[in-house]
């Protein structure tokens, strides 16, 4: 009988041991998913891109514009995907006028937005595109969430 009881306090040891080594384990992983889960956060960022085409005529901005469409969009951590033309009738004084085509995505976090950079469509986008434009402005800005 002393035994058995020697091995049931053994093994109710050991799994106790187990538990413990098991619940290490999970409370490491937590900590490393709430690192990376940091990494994650941040304020939302706002990639606004002017392009002016080398031809601004109304034809070549719409092909431009179904190529934005084809590459840019859809990309992980995308939260918004805008492009279209420069509004023609709108010529006040304060209307910067100097682009055919505004693209504006945002992104979850800075984070998303370096990826999209390296994206393999994006950098295919740039390659067939850039002898179609004169100039591209960029301006990228944090938003509150």
């Amino acid at each position: 009988m002393k035994k058995i009881r020697t091995g049931l306090l053994l093994l109710l040891a050991g799994g106790v041991a187990l538990s413990v080594g098991l619940l290490g384990l999970r409370g490491k992983e937590e900590e490393a998913d709430k690192k990376k889960g940091a990494a994650d956060d941040g304020p939302a960022l706002v990639h606004n891109v002017y392009f002016s085409l080398k031809e601004g005529t109304s034809e070549s901005r719409k092909k431009f514009i179904a190529s934005c469409k084809k590459y840019l969009t859809k990309h992980k951590g995308e939260v918004y995907f805008a492009v279209g033309p420069i509004v023609e009738e709108l010529k006040r004084e304060v209307n910067d006028r100097d682009f055919d085509v505004a693209l504006t995505i945002s992104f979850k976090n800075k984070a998303a937005h370096d990826d999209y950079q390296d994206a393999k469509r994006h950098l295919q986008f740039i390659e067939e595109n850039k002898a179609l434009w004169k100039k591209v402005r960029v301006f990228d800005n944090y938003v509150d969430k």
